[in-house]
């Protein structure tokens, strides 16, 4: 071989490796970033639900809402089995040590994704993660709501609403 061709693949090379480092660069500053921007946590819904100062409850003429699911059940993953029951506050699920749900999980980013109640119905959104949240086969862009028995997927953990 020619000295120029050694060369250029020594350059085609570094090229190379080079771009793979900004790549992971760039990776890692979106996980930080993004994990940074959405750890504040959004305020509980006011009002609504509760009895009427007066001591009476109005009668209600809507037909009664299914009931609610009580429980975050793991049926798949290196957590399967674990239960967490569900209250007014968000379970936030990650990698990160302050998360609700630590998961074990190299396809999970630190500050994943995050179940909340808004208007009584419980709903996922994914916080910006590398690999993406799942609800059934669907990627979860938006806050959607999740119906119980729903099966929601981070990397290789699936979760469950349960009544």
């Amino acid at each position: 071989m020619s000295e120029l061709t050694l060369t250029l693949l020594r350059l085609g090379f570094l090229a190379i490796l080079w771009l793979l480092v900004l790549s992971v660069v760039a990776v890692l500053r979106r996980d930080l970033f993004n994990s940074a921007r959405v750890s504040r946590r959004q305020p509980a819904m006011a009002g609504g639900g509760g009895p009427i100062p007066g001591g009476r409850s109005q009668p209600s003429h809507q037909p009664e809402a299914p009931p609610m699911p009580t429980t975050l059940v793991v049926t798949a993953g290196s957590l399967k089995g674990t239960t967490i029951p569900l209250g007014q506050a968000p379970i936030l699920i990650g990698r990160a040590p302050e998360s609700t749900l630590v998961l074990d999980d190299d396809y999970a980013s630190g500050r994943h994704a995050r179940l909340s109640l808004r208007h009584g119905q419980w709903m996922v959104e994914d916080l910006g993660s590398t690999n993406g949240t799942f609800l059934g086969r669907n990627r979860v862009q938006d806050p959607v709501p999740i119906a119980p028995g729903a099966q929601v997927r981070i990397g290789r953990t699936v979760l469950e609403l349960r009544r």
